[in-house]
């Protein structure tokens, strides 16, 4: 796909994908929604990436949706995606609760991680919260933002926001739309780090790459899949279903490299899936 709006690049294994519209804050527009879906496929489809980091150019994450793209939905008195039909579907066909946008990311195998350097609001604030990990520079203004608009809460942030920050602290920002920066943020577990701005990549990068260096693909993939599909099911599901991976994954190479690397206090050498 010829990348318009979007900057997709893959270094030590890892994968940047920059929303580019650095002009519009990175405002969010069809384009950039088939672009943002396109690259999250490639992540997944490569054996060499092993994790996706999502950042945006210049000032900003992602300031929402494009002002243009809101006037087009009032002229046409309805909302139109300005998607094609044909949209990679990226962690598609893993649980049905999955197969929706953004929430296709808990179906997804890698780690998708966000680095939040600007203003995010409204879909922008969407994709921060759907990310398995959050890093973001200080002083930087977050929003849901909807209802200014006279929308709802938008893509399934009312049931994932009260499971990220609990049901109190996540009332106050769906409902009032205010804006709150990184700090406060980070005061209600919404954000793993604060890192200074021009540390905000280099220091996300350190952690991913540890990441994916101390962790087998193989863990890291079951452990995801556990994590968003135990907010589907019962404790004893969990239990059962934990039992029967371990079994399964211990009769991987990466089990025998693992508890070699071990015992001879090195860093394991992945085979991967």
């Amino acid at each position: 796909m010829d990348l318009k709006v979007t900057r997709f690049e893959i270094e030590d294994r890892i994968a940047t994908l920059t929303l580019h519209r650095p002009e519009r804050l990175n405002s969010w527009t069809g384009r950039m929604h088939t672009e943002y879906r396109h690259g999250l496929a490639r992540v997944e489809s490569d054996p060499d990436i092993r994790a996706v980091v999502v950042t945006g150019a210049g000032r900003g994450f992602c300031a929402g949706a494009d002002t243009s793209a809101l006037e087009s939905h009032v002229q046409r008195g309805a909302y139109d995606p300005g998607t094609p039909e044909d949209l990679a579907r990226p962690g598609y066909g893993i649980r049905p609760e999955f197969d929706a946008d953004f929430a296709f990311q808990f179906g997804m195998k890698k780690p998708v991680i966000a680095a939040i350097n600007g203003p995010a609001a409204g879909v922008g604030f969407v994709i921060a919260c759907y990310a398995d990990l959050r890093f973001a520079a200080p002083g930087v203004k977050l929003t849901t933002a909807h209802g200014k608009l006279n929308l709802p809460a938008e893509y399934g942030l009312s049931w994932l926001l009260p499971r990220l920050i609990g049901l109190t602290h996540a009332n106050d920002l769906l409902l009032s739309s205010r804006t709150f920066l990184t700090e406060e943020a980070m005061e209600l577990g919404l954000l793993n780090r604060l890192f200074p701005p021009d540390e905000l990549l280099p220091r996300t990068y350190e952690y991913v790459r540890e990441l994916i260096e101390s962790v087998s693909p193989m863990s890291l993939a079951a452990s995801k899949r556990q994590i968003y599909t135990d907010q589907h099911r019962d404790v004893g599901a969990s239990v059962n279903e934990a039992n029967a991976l371990i079994s399964e994954m211990m009769k991987q190479p990466d089990y025998r490299e693992a508890v070699a690397a071990w015992i001879e206090k090195r860093r394991p050498i992945w085979r991967g899936e």
